[in-house]
């Protein structure tokens, strides 16, 4: 059988639909597929003498990553921002959407005020974080009365950068839960109130499972956000800080390779790493949620 030919409608609505979609469809190929394809093929190169020229110098330049202590260390120090990072925030965003989902005075003032790390410069948060991390005058020291090193002792310099992570993307996740929130039906916590059920009950028999879509789109997206960490690391921890070494990131590597080093070949292979990371732990994520992610 032949298909059937379209309306001039159909014909109108397709046009559109195209037209609507093709900005987003060419800022995606040009900004994001069309790098990564660049990207992979410069790992192949060494960047010539003085920056210039590449030479092909084929699988050296993953043979060198594979051996280098610092890279490993780079991907370590990811590692633990991410597993810091990904699961307090997670908690602490939906804990908060929970009680902002509710009818409280004032929600929407509480609501704002939780988004607003995300639309304030990098810069910004970084000179207030710097100061209140510093040892000698920082508020947190002087308040608390101690003397300890936050961003200069390389045992904890990582995990107060994660720290500073979390604070700025709590209202981000906060506002994904509260979509997912206002999808479940009022009558199941209704029923299952007038079953017994405690809150604490109604949260994890009811909310988490109806939510978990929600939840696991927001791990994914979080994983991959916090291995890809860079200007946190950048604009807080100084060249000369004794915990550089433990606090440098892959990205961090990434940009000291490629752009104040010249070495623009090995910069990439080390890219092409943290995406490989990426995709293992994204598959592995894929293949998890059949376990615990419910969409009926």
């Amino acid at each position: 059988m032949s298909k059937a030919k379209m309306t001039p409608r159909e014909k109108n609505e397709t046009m559109w639909s195209w037209i609507f979609i093709a900005p987003t469809m060419i800022g995606l190929i040009v900004l994001n597929i069309i790098p990564i394809f660049q990207t992979i093929y410069q790992s192949f190169f060494k960047t010539g003498d003085f920056g210039k020229g590449n030479k092909f110098v084929g699988l050296a330049n993953y043979q060198k990553v594979f051996g280098d202590t610092e890279v490993w260390q780079s991907l370590w120090n990811t590692v633990k921002y991410a597993i810091v990072e990904v699961p307090i925030s997670i908690v602490i965003a939906l804990v908060l959407a929970v009680f902002l989902n509710k009818k409280l005075k004032g929600r929407e003032v509480f609501r704002t005020i939780m988004f607003l790390p995300m639309i304030v410069a990098p810069a910004a948060i970084a000179m207030v974080w710097k100061w209140l991390y510093n040892s000698n005058f920082g508020l947190i020291n002087n308040i608390f009365g101690i003397k300890v090193n936050w961003i200069s002792n390389p045992d904890i310099a990582i995990y107060s950068i994660a720290v500073i992570g979390i604070w700025g993307v709590i209202g981000y996740n906060m506002v994904l839960f509260l979509a997912g929130l206002q999808e479940v039906p009022g009558d199941y916590y209704e029923a299952a109130a007038l079953d017994g059920a405690t809150g604490i009950s109604q949260f994890f028999h009811i909310t988490v499972p109806l939510i978990s879509p929600t939840i696991f789109f927001v791990l994914v997206t979080r994983v991959i956000g916090a291995m890809q960490v860079f200007d946190l690391i950048y604009m807080i921890i100084d060249y000369n800080n004794p915990a550089l070494k433990k606090t440098e990131s892959l990205v961090y590597l990434f940009y000291k390779y490629s752009f104040e080093q010249s070495k623009k070949g090995y910069g990439a292979t080390v890219i092409v790493v943290l995406l490989a990371v990426i995709m293992v732990l994204t598959v592995f994520q894929l293949i998890a949620q059949k376990k615990w992610v419910h969409y009926d």
